[in-house]
Protein backbone atom coordinates (compact mmCIF):
# COMPACT_ATOMS: atom_id res chain seq x y z
CA UNK A 1 0.00 0.00 0.00
CA UNK A 2 1.19 3.18 -1.17
CA UNK A 3 2.73 5.94 1.24
CA UNK A 4 0.04 8.62 1.71
CA UNK A 5 0.79 11.80 0.50
CA UNK A 6 1.89 14.83 3.37
CA UNK A 7 -0.56 17.83 2.86
CA UNK A 8 2.54 20.09 1.38
CA UNK A 9 3.09 17.27 -1.07
CA UNK A 10 -0.35 17.36 -2.18
CA UNK A 11 -0.26 21.10 -2.19
CA UNK A 12 3.09 21.11 -4.62
CA UNK A 13 1.88 18.53 -7.06
CA UNK A 14 -1.37 20.71 -7.21
CA UNK A 15 0.71 23.78 -8.03
CA UNK A 16 3.08 22.41 -10.47
CA UNK A 17 -0.27 21.20 -12.25
CA UNK A 18 -1.80 24.60 -12.43
CA UNK A 19 1.43 25.98 -13.65
CA UNK A 20 2.07 23.48 -16.66
CA UNK A 21 -2.08 24.18 -17.27
CA UNK A 22 -1.00 27.58 -17.30
CA UNK A 23 2.40 27.20 -19.30
CA UNK A 24 -0.17 25.01 -21.69
CA UNK A 25 -2.64 27.96 -22.15
CA UNK A 26 0.09 31.02 -23.19
CA UNK A 27 1.07 27.97 -25.87
CA UNK A 28 -1.98 27.89 -26.84
CA UNK A 29 -2.78 31.72 -27.01
CA UNK A 30 0.25 32.34 -28.25
CA UNK A 31 0.09 29.65 -31.24
CA UNK A 32 -3.59 30.86 -32.50
CA UNK A 33 -2.07 34.50 -31.71
CA UNK A 34 0.98 33.69 -34.54
CA UNK A 35 -1.75 31.60 -36.69
CA UNK A 36 -3.74 34.73 -37.01
CA UNK A 37 -1.55 37.18 -37.39
CA UNK A 38 -0.06 35.08 -40.56
CA UNK A 39 -4.15 34.62 -41.61
CA UNK A 40 -4.69 38.35 -41.42
CA UNK A 41 -1.29 38.94 -43.58
CA UNK A 42 -2.20 36.77 -46.06
CA UNK A 43 -5.37 38.34 -46.43
CA UNK A 44 -3.60 41.70 -46.96
CA UNK A 45 -1.73 40.63 -49.03
CA UNK A 46 -4.34 39.20 -51.50
CA UNK A 47 -6.24 41.56 -51.29
CA UNK A 48 -3.90 43.92 -51.56
CA UNK A 49 -3.13 43.99 -55.74
CA UNK A 50 -0.25 46.31 -56.90
CA UNK A 51 -1.39 48.89 -59.48
CA UNK A 52 -0.62 47.87 -63.16
CA UNK A 53 1.84 49.48 -65.17
CA UNK A 54 0.23 52.31 -67.37
CA UNK A 55 1.16 52.01 -71.23
CA UNK A 56 3.20 55.11 -72.64
CA UNK A 57 1.40 56.55 -76.05
CA UNK A 58 2.46 59.11 -78.30
CA UNK A 59 -1.15 60.85 -77.36
CA UNK A 60 -0.33 64.45 -79.41
CA UNK A 61 0.38 61.77 -82.68
CA UNK A 62 -3.59 60.60 -82.52
CA UNK A 63 -6.98 62.23 -82.89
CA UNK A 64 -7.90 63.09 -80.23
CA UNK A 65 -12.21 64.03 -79.41
CA UNK A 66 -12.53 66.18 -76.40
CA UNK A 67 -9.57 68.77 -74.52
CA UNK A 68 -6.08 67.17 -74.68
CA UNK A 69 -5.30 68.35 -71.20
CA UNK A 70 -8.07 66.32 -70.08
CA UNK A 71 -7.71 64.58 -66.71
CA UNK A 72 -8.61 61.16 -67.71
CA UNK A 73 -7.21 60.01 -71.58
CA UNK A 74 -9.59 56.96 -72.82
CA UNK A 75 -7.60 55.44 -76.09
CA UNK A 76 -9.45 52.61 -78.12
CA UNK A 77 -8.01 50.10 -80.37
CA UNK A 78 -10.58 49.71 -83.12
CA UNK A 79 -11.09 48.39 -86.35
CA UNK A 80 -13.32 50.10 -89.12
CA UNK A 81 -14.30 46.25 -90.08
CA UNK A 82 -15.41 45.59 -86.39
CA UNK A 83 -19.21 45.28 -85.57
CA UNK A 84 -18.54 45.42 -81.90
CA UNK A 85 -16.43 49.08 -82.77
CA UNK A 86 -19.39 49.87 -84.54
CA UNK A 87 -21.70 48.71 -81.84
CA UNK A 88 -19.43 51.17 -79.18
CA UNK A 89 -19.15 54.19 -81.30
CA UNK A 90 -23.19 54.08 -81.78
CA UNK A 91 -24.46 53.22 -78.29
CA UNK A 92 -21.50 53.72 -75.68
CA UNK A 93 -19.60 56.85 -77.33
CA UNK A 94 -22.41 59.41 -77.40
CA UNK A 95 -23.15 58.89 -73.76
CA UNK A 96 -19.53 59.05 -73.05
CA UNK A 97 -19.00 62.21 -75.06
CA UNK A 98 -22.28 63.75 -73.42
CA UNK A 99 -20.90 63.00 -69.61
CA UNK A 100 -17.63 63.15 -69.50
CA UNK A 101 -15.80 64.80 -72.62
CA UNK A 102 -18.27 67.50 -73.52
CA UNK A 103 -17.58 68.27 -69.79
CA UNK A 104 -13.76 68.35 -69.70
CA UNK A 105 -13.25 65.10 -67.97
CA UNK A 106 -12.06 62.80 -70.31
CA UNK A 107 -9.56 62.77 -74.03
CA UNK A 108 -10.52 60.30 -76.43
CA UNK A 109 -7.90 58.84 -78.82
CA UNK A 110 -8.20 56.63 -81.78
CA UNK A 111 -5.65 54.33 -82.76
CA UNK A 112 -6.22 51.54 -85.87
CA UNK A 113 -5.87 47.89 -85.35
CA UNK A 114 -6.78 46.41 -88.97
CA UNK A 115 -7.01 42.80 -88.17
CA UNK A 116 -9.82 41.40 -89.96
CA UNK A 117 -9.17 41.88 -93.46
CA UNK A 118 -8.29 44.44 -96.30
CA UNK A 119 -10.98 46.63 -95.90
CA UNK A 120 -9.93 47.59 -92.40
CA UNK A 121 -6.37 48.55 -93.54
CA UNK A 122 -8.08 50.70 -96.36
CA UNK A 123 -10.59 52.29 -94.34
CA UNK A 124 -7.63 52.98 -91.50
CA UNK A 125 -5.47 54.69 -94.67
CA UNK A 126 -8.36 56.71 -95.51
CA UNK A 127 -9.09 58.06 -92.23
CA UNK A 128 -5.59 58.72 -91.26
CA UNK A 129 -5.61 61.00 -94.11
CA UNK A 130 -8.64 62.89 -93.09
CA UNK A 131 -7.13 63.02 -89.41
CA UNK A 132 -3.59 65.04 -91.06
CA UNK A 133 -6.04 67.49 -93.39
CA UNK A 134 -8.35 68.12 -90.15
CA UNK A 135 -8.57 66.72 -86.63
CA UNK A 136 -12.61 67.86 -86.36
CA UNK A 137 -13.28 66.44 -89.54
CA UNK A 138 -11.54 63.06 -88.80
CA UNK A 139 -14.19 62.30 -86.08
CA UNK A 140 -17.18 63.00 -88.67
CA UNK A 141 -15.49 60.47 -90.62
CA UNK A 142 -14.65 57.98 -88.22
CA UNK A 143 -18.49 57.71 -86.71
CA UNK A 144 -19.59 57.88 -90.54
CA UNK A 145 -17.57 55.15 -91.06
CA UNK A 146 -18.93 53.18 -88.66
CA UNK A 147 -21.96 53.77 -89.34
CA UNK A 148 -22.10 52.70 -93.57
CA UNK A 149 -19.97 49.38 -92.05
CA UNK A 150 -20.13 46.74 -94.80
CA UNK A 151 -19.82 42.93 -94.56
CA UNK A 152 -16.58 41.73 -93.34
CA UNK A 153 -14.02 41.55 -96.58
CA UNK A 154 -17.17 42.39 -99.09
CA UNK A 155 -14.80 44.94 -100.58
CA UNK A 156 -17.40 47.93 -99.29
CA UNK A 157 -14.40 50.44 -98.09
CA UNK A 158 -13.24 50.56 -101.47
CA UNK A 159 -11.09 53.78 -102.29
CA UNK A 160 -13.90 55.49 -104.19
CA UNK A 161 -16.46 54.72 -101.47
CA UNK A 162 -14.37 56.26 -98.88
CA UNK A 163 -13.76 60.02 -101.03
CA UNK A 164 -17.32 59.58 -101.79
CA UNK A 165 -17.98 59.29 -98.28
CA UNK A 166 -16.07 62.36 -97.46
CA UNK A 167 -17.15 64.53 -100.28
CA UNK A 168 -21.25 63.30 -98.94
CA UNK A 169 -19.94 64.93 -95.63
CA UNK A 170 -18.83 67.94 -97.10
CA UNK A 171 -15.53 67.86 -94.72
CA UNK A 172 -12.96 70.41 -95.28
CA UNK A 173 -10.43 68.83 -96.52
CA UNK A 174 -8.65 68.16 -99.86
CA UNK A 175 -10.71 64.98 -101.52
CA UNK A 176 -8.21 64.75 -104.54
CA UNK A 177 -5.27 64.69 -101.76
CA UNK A 178 -7.46 62.27 -99.70
CA UNK A 179 -7.37 60.18 -103.16
CA UNK A 180 -4.40 60.19 -103.55
CA UNK A 181 -2.98 58.99 -100.02
CA UNK A 182 -5.14 56.06 -99.92
CA UNK A 183 -3.62 55.57 -103.30
CA UNK A 184 -0.38 55.65 -102.37
CA UNK A 185 -1.16 54.57 -98.92
CA UNK A 186 0.61 57.59 -97.48
CA UNK A 187 0.05 56.74 -94.24
CA UNK A 188 0.59 52.97 -94.31
CA UNK A 189 4.12 53.04 -91.85
CA UNK A 190 1.54 54.68 -89.46
CA UNK A 191 -0.85 52.68 -89.61
CA UNK A 192 1.25 49.57 -89.23
CA UNK A 193 3.02 51.31 -85.94
CA UNK A 194 -0.63 51.71 -84.83
CA UNK A 195 -1.23 48.01 -85.32
CA UNK A 196 2.60 46.81 -84.02
CA UNK A 197 1.97 48.77 -80.99
CA UNK A 198 -1.41 47.27 -79.94
CA UNK A 199 0.39 43.51 -80.81
CA UNK A 200 3.27 44.83 -78.48
CA UNK A 201 0.56 45.11 -75.88
CA UNK A 202 -0.98 42.31 -76.10
CA UNK A 203 -4.07 43.50 -77.72
CA UNK A 204 -6.25 40.85 -79.58
CA UNK A 205 -9.56 42.01 -80.23
CA UNK A 206 -11.14 45.23 -80.71
CA UNK A 207 -12.81 47.38 -79.55
CA UNK A 208 -9.76 47.65 -76.24
CA UNK A 209 -9.69 50.57 -74.54
CA UNK A 210 -6.91 51.56 -72.10
CA UNK A 211 -7.86 54.28 -69.40
CA UNK A 212 -4.97 56.35 -68.56
CA UNK A 213 -2.46 53.94 -70.24
CA UNK A 214 -3.80 51.00 -68.62
CA UNK A 215 -6.50 48.38 -70.40
CA UNK A 216 -9.69 48.03 -69.27
CA UNK A 217 -11.06 44.18 -68.53
CA UNK A 218 -14.76 45.09 -68.00
CA UNK A 219 -17.49 44.41 -70.78
CA UNK A 220 -17.52 47.57 -72.77
CA UNK A 221 -21.22 46.85 -73.50
CA UNK A 222 -22.15 47.75 -69.86
CA UNK A 223 -21.78 51.41 -69.80
CA UNK A 224 -22.40 52.00 -65.94
CA UNK A 225 -19.35 49.90 -65.25
CA UNK A 226 -17.27 52.22 -67.46
CA UNK A 227 -18.45 55.21 -65.77
CA UNK A 228 -17.83 53.72 -62.02
CA UNK A 229 -13.97 53.00 -63.69
CA UNK A 230 -13.61 56.68 -64.71
CA UNK A 231 -15.41 57.87 -61.84
CA UNK A 232 -12.54 56.24 -60.19
CA UNK A 233 -9.81 57.82 -61.81
CA UNK A 234 -11.26 61.13 -62.06
CA UNK A 235 -11.66 61.02 -57.76
CA UNK A 236 -7.66 59.82 -58.03
CA UNK A 237 -6.33 62.78 -59.82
Amino acid sequence: MPPKMTTNALAKRKAEQQKQQQQMKRRRLIWFSTVGLLLALIIVVLTIQPKPKAAEFDYAALPVLGQADAPVKVLEFGDYQCPSCKHVNELIKPDLVKDYIDQGKVAFYFMNLPFIGSDSFTAALAAQSVYHQSNEAFWTYFDAIFERQGAENSGWASPEFLVNLAKELELPIDYDLLQKDIAEATYQDEVEAHLSRGDKLGVSSTPTFFINGVEYAGNLGDYEALKKTLDNELSAE
